[in-house]
């Protein structure tokens, strides 16, 4: 497989994220990424599981855009959204991968999701999606009888990547 930074970084730039290469410090909660002032920030050189650009865009992407400026790494605020936590960060983020036509491992990989990548591989790939009702709930895309009624692809196709 080849190496997915660069797709991942691009696509995020495509949707309308800023995304930087930078100095991360030691001791952010991933390795070699962080958000800082509503902008996604990896040293290629850290950077240890590219999926988690993705994860982390998924937060920024469906906090509202008049808080997303204020996000940092510890995302204070951000749980205040109904729609903002982790299960929409991450239904968010394997949207992506699917958009990316990436392979879920990407995202759900052996360092991460508290041991429950492979359960997470599983989960998605049966077609359960946690966190994916936050999405529809905040217009981002339509499940089930909505997409029929309207004609277009259910999710994990997205009808837009950000929050307004």
């Amino acid at each position: 497989m080849a190496e997915p930074t660069g797709p991942i970084v691009e696509f995020l730039r495509g949707i309308g994220l800023v995304v930087r290469e930078g100095e991360v410090p030691d001791d952010t909660f991933l390795p070699g990424v962080r958000i800082a002032s509503g902008a996604l920030v990896f040293d290629p050189q850290r950077l240890t599981w590219p999926g988690d650009l993705l994860h982390e865009a998924g937060h920024l992407a469906m906090t509202p855009a008049a808080a997303r400026g204020a996000l940092c790494d510890d995302l204070a605020g951000q749980e205040a959204d109904a729609h903002a936590g982790e299960a929409e960060a991450t239904a968010w983020a394997y949207a992506a991968i699917v958009a990316l036509g990436l392979d879920a491992s990407v995202l759900f990989h052996p360092g991460g999701y508290h041991g429950q990548s492979e359960s997470l591989i599983a989960t998605f790939g049966m077609g359960v999606y946690p966190g994916c009702r936050g999405l529809s709930e905040s217009g981002m895309t339509l499940t089930g009888a909505a997409a029929r009624e309207q004609g277009v692809p259910p999710y994990p196709h997205m009808q837009r990547w950000l929050r307004d």
